[in-house]
């Protein structure tokens, strides 16, 4: 097949290489013993883990027997791989890794997010997802983001401080994952992150980048100021970095679960420093002693003799993801083949028509009615799919008419999410299988940091406006213990009920279109995993098509002449991907990010 060793040498190759480069010219820190090598940027590496990087670097997928770990860090990788070789189960090593994202990645998951984890139990054959997701406080209002004229506050005027935050999920996650589907001991698991912590880890060019990048932005929160930039500078790539205030957090958490997370010091912390921010937020203890993860059934679809299986309301990742290859179905994206613009055409415009859906329809179904099964009922699936049907773009899209087993009229949603977030998918030895996107929301979520986290500033996924230009409710508006719609679509795909792939990414609200587009590559296109995360994003939600810089001329001048206009832009996904043979295990990590694939 052409089409992705083109894509791969033409557009992703300088990204692995530039990885690779900057792995092999990092300077390793003070007391590291190893050579210097592939992976020094992240400090001193087992000999796995930098094969690891080796092998995602030539676009070669990572093999394993019994498990397997991708996820956005190698460190962070490397202590869920030790987990797993113990014999932890998938819970296990996800709590381990997590952990360790939350310090070495603090600008895209950590303690003060949430999180949607999606779990394939193998002794029972039963699929279960956790909304791990942050709520709004109890005193806020539907007009929490607009000024004192009415209007919606600009974007970045309302994440920055404290105005954003909602109430954070993922502690109370991984203690509920943990209680469910743990084997190891629960304060053990937090033993490589608090070693980092307090010992040190590198500085990844990856954070000391983005750090650099946001400058001013981190500079009103003392606390935040205080670590980022130490003596005033931006930390740099290299340097050793403690956090000693992190450390204590999870001691706690460790010692008393996620009670130490919700109640006493950690919890008061967290409120005064959403209240003493600059653009004060509302959180109060009582929201966070009050927080609860929900269990909700799965959604899926079926595509290519696969059952497409993930997150529902309030994410919208199960249902748009489920839409855009349920609508796709009736297509042979296999014979058209990756190269052929009339393959993107229609995942294109499949991605229009299910983001048209997901703007009028979907939010938190605990607050508002949602038609859920009516979105990807498959005969309405299959209406939809009849408007692919003609030789050109659609000139327009608009919401369907799903069934509804009640009566409701919403109003379109124009509510921004930006990309940050990260993934995680673990298979462990017992074949439990286990995907989770985490995220802070925005790089850096609110910049206000509380004992060694940053929180998030996830209201700010709701929207804005109450109503819409015609005068509908919108259903993601924002309302007291509502939680804001979501993207993240952690996907688990089954064949004959038993996992099949494991796959997730962040993004913002493309991490619909990566998702999609990674399930196609490996079941239609039959790219191996490592090949499927790193091929060329294509992104479609409201009419122009993202595309990432080196595309194949022929496939752009073709997408241009089917009434497409592009927008050449950085697409940086994090596709963290495991596929489940016959002949075992096969890991992908995607090269856009310093995530590795480990197996044992």
């Amino acid at each position: 097949m052409k089409y992705p060793a083109l894509a791969i040498a033409l557009l992703l190759g300088s990204v692995a290489m530039g990885q690779a480069q900057q792995a092999t010219d990092a300077v390793a820190p003070e007391g590291a013993t190893e050579a210097p090598g592939r992976g020094d940027a992240f400090g001193p590496l087992t000999e796995a883990a930098r094969a690891a990087l080796t092998a995602k670097a030539e676009g070669r997928p990572v093999a394993g027997q019994d498990w397997m770990v991708s996820a956005a860090h190698p460190l962070a990788v490397q202590a869920g791989a030790r987990i797993l070789a113990a014999g932890g189960s998938a819970a296990d090593a996800m709590i381990a890794v997590q952990a360790v994202l939350g310090l070495v990645e603090p600008q895209s998951s950590g303690l003060g997010g949430g999180a949607f984890l999606v779990w394939y139990d193998a002794e029972t054959g039963e699929l279960t997802t956790l909304d791990g997701r942050e709520t709004a406080p109890l005193a806020a209002t539907p007009t929490l983001f607009l000024d004192d004229a009415g209007q919606p506050m600009e974007f970045m005027d309302a994440v920055v401080g404290g105005r954003s935050v909602g109430t954070p999920g993922t502690p109370a996650l991984l203690e509920a994952a943990h209680r469910r589907w743990g084997r190891a001991n629960w304060a053990g698991l937090f033993d490589d992150a608090l070693r980092l912590a307090e010992e040190g880890f590198t500085v990844s060019p990856r954070l000391a980048d983005l750090v650099a990048a946001e400058g001013d932005a981190l500079q009103p929160d003392p606390a935040t100021a205080a670590y980022f930039f130490p003596g005033g500078k931006p930390v740099a790539a290299g340097a050793l970095l403690k956090n000693p205030a992190y450390a204590e957090t999870l001691r706690r958490l460790a010692d008393q679960g996620a009670d130490g997370f919700y109640r006493g010091e950690v919890a008061e912390g967290i409120v005064a420093a959403v209240r003493g921010a600059d653009n004060p937020g509302l959180l109060a203890l009582g929201d966070l002693a009050a927080y609860r993860v929900v269990e909700r059934p799965a959604v899926c679809v079926e595509y290519r003799a696969h059952d497409v299986c993930g997150m529902g309301p309030p994410s919208s990742g199960g249902l748009t993801v489920g839409q855009i290859l349920g609508m796709l179905g009736g297509y042979d994206l296999a014979a058209l083949g990756a190269e052929n613009p009339d393959s993107w055409r229609l995942i294109g415009d499949a991605s229009r028509l299910a983001f048209a859906d997901r703007g009028r329809f979907m939010a938190d179904s605990d607050h508002v009615p949602m038609p859920t099964e009516g979105l990807i009922d498959p005969a309405y699936l299959a209406e939809r799919a009849k408007l692919l049907a003609g030789d050109d773009s659609l000139p327009e899209v608009a919401p369907g008419q799903p069934g509804w087993s009640h009566a409701a009229l919403w109003g379109q949603d124009r509510s921004l999410e930006l990309p940050s977030t990260t993934h995680i998918s673990i298979v462990d030895r017992q074949g439990n299988a286990l995907s989770m996107t985490t995220t802070i929301e925005n790089g850096f979520g609110s910049r206000v940091m509380a004992h060694g986290f940053l929180l998030n500033n996830e209201l700010t996924d709701f929207s804005f406006e109450t109503h819409d230009a015609d005068g509908w409710p919108i259903a993601n508006a924002l309302a007291p213990g509502k939680r804001p719609r979501s993207s993240m679509a952690p996907t688990i795909v089954l064949k004959d009920g038993k996992p099949a792939m494991v796959i997730g990414s962040p993004g913002g609200s493309r991490i619909l279109g990566y998702v999609a587009r990674a399930i196609i590559a490996h079941l239609d296109w039959g790219m191996d995993i490592q090949k499927a995360v790193a091929a060329p994003n294509l992104v479609n939600r409201f009419g122009p098509m993202d595309v990432e810089p080196g595309l194949p001329a022929a496939l752009a001048d073709g997408l241009t002449a089917l009434g497409f206009e592009l927008k050449e832009t950085e697409l940086t996904s994090g596709l963290q991907g495991i596929v489940i043979g016959p002949e075992g295990l096969s890991g992908g990590a995607d090269p856009r990010r310093e995530g590795i694939a480990l197996g044992g």
